[in-house]
């Protein structure tokens, strides 16, 4: 998939960059208020350098490629093979690097942080796995805030607004993140920051209006942190109170499409109450919100109203701080393809019933450059 940069937009001062993915859902710059018509509104705009707007930098090979003049190819040492390189011997191992990020929880629900690398089994396709990275500390993450800005939204907006500032407050100091909104496109109202001051304009700049496009808006912000994220360790919030009823993808393609990025963990939060939602459209979503975050390894939330919000969160700032990171080597080759199941159990003296939540499998890249993420649930231990 080609992406077409139009511009850098200049707007009260705030300048983003404008993208378009040619076929699929895209991210544009959102305006700040202005007494101005739409019509009045004069943005400056500066062409980039039209060599850097052709090249196709997606992790995921394009089906749309075929014109495309040939590149040189170079191809890499065989797997298993010795080969002399730089004056030294090497022994090439064809293995894939995969890297989970895992929550724990015993059997009263409450976080377990202080297990050792030798309490947690991982499992490949039933095959046990060999542990080869292991960290717990507080990692700063990449993260992107999806705020639903259709015309539902416009009365819980303040509550909504009040607990993401309070979400990057309680947030590792290093962390970054970006602002998205969306109703029937998806704006960026604020690129990737730590200043709350920003995060804080760029949630003024959002208007409540329209539609509801949620794959679409997951599918261009999955993107845009593939490409744009300083941190290894990404994630999503979504907040919404309605089902999508304007998107051009549908929740398969979004899940899909987040796996092949070797994507975030997505986290939601359901607004889904009120007189104005109907309670077919409250299950539907509440079944699609649930499914994002069960394939991603997030949690997905549904409180009863505003008041909850804010707690909720502090939860996914506490769950983001407090997870393990998990490294191994697939005892699979990479040119072995198909879908990979993983399980992970976690067992120390003093727990039973340790329940670890984190993806569920991966379709390996078999270009050599690791793992890309796939679903992810949770494995329980008893």
């Amino acid at each position: 998939m080609h992406h077409r940069c139009r511009s850098w937009i200049g707007i009260a001062g705030m300048v983003v960059l404008a993208v378009q993915v040619a076929g699929g859902p895209k991210l544009v710059a959102a305006q700040a208020p202005s007494s101005q018509s739409a019509t009045e509104q004069k943005p400056t705009v500066q062409t980039r350098n039209a060599a850097t707007l052709t090249q196709d930098s997606d992790p995921v090979p394009s089906p749309d490629t075929g014109g495309a003049p040939a590149a040189t190819v170079v191809v890499p040492p065989q797997a298993g093979v010795i080969t002399k390189e730089d004056g030294r011997f090497t022994l090439r191992a064809d293995a894939s690097e995969v890297r989970l990020e895992a929550s724990v929880i015993d059997a009263t629900g409450h976080a377990v942080d202080s297990l050792p690398e030798d309490a947690f089994h991982v499992y490949e396709d039933g095959v046990p796995q060999k542990i080869v990275g292991f960290r717990h500390e507080d990692l700063p993450v990449s993260l992107g805030i999806l705020i639903d800005s259709s015309g539902s939204m416009y009365d819980k907006r303040a509550s909504v607004d009040a607990a993401s500032l309070n979400l990057v407050k309680l947030s590792n100091p290093k962390d970054e993140a970006f602002l998205v909104d969306f109703s029937s496109e998806a704006y960026i109202d604020q690129d990737f920051t730590n200043s709350i001051a920003k995060l804080q304009q760029g949630l003024s700049y959002i208007k409540s209006s329209g539609g509801t496009a949620l794959y679409d808006a997951v599918i261009a912000s999955a993107d845009y942190l593939s490409k744009n994220a300083k941190r290894s360790k990404q994630v999503l919030l979504i907040v919404t109170d309605g089902d999508d009823n304007a998107s051009s993808a549908t929740l398969e393609a979004t899940i899909r499409r987040v796996q092949d990025l070797d994507g975030p963990a997505i986290y939601c939060i359901g607004l889904l109450f009120g007189d104005d939602v109907s309670h077919g459209e409250a299950r539907h979503s509440r079944e699609v919100l649930t499914e994002l975050a069960n394939q991603t390894g997030g949690l997905a939330f549904f409180p009863k109203s505003l008041r909850e919000v804010d707690g909720i969160a502090q939860e996914v700032a506490a769950d983001i701080r407090a997870q393990y990171t998990i490294e191994y080597h697939s005892s699979k080759p990479p040119s072995v393809g198909g879908y990979r199941t993983i399980h992970v159990e976690a067992k120390a003296k003093g727990y039973k019933g340790l329940e670890v939540r984190t993806r569920t499998g991966y379709f390996p890249k078999t270009d050599g450059t690791g793992a890309g993420k796939a679903p992810a649930g949770t494995s329980t231990t008893k």
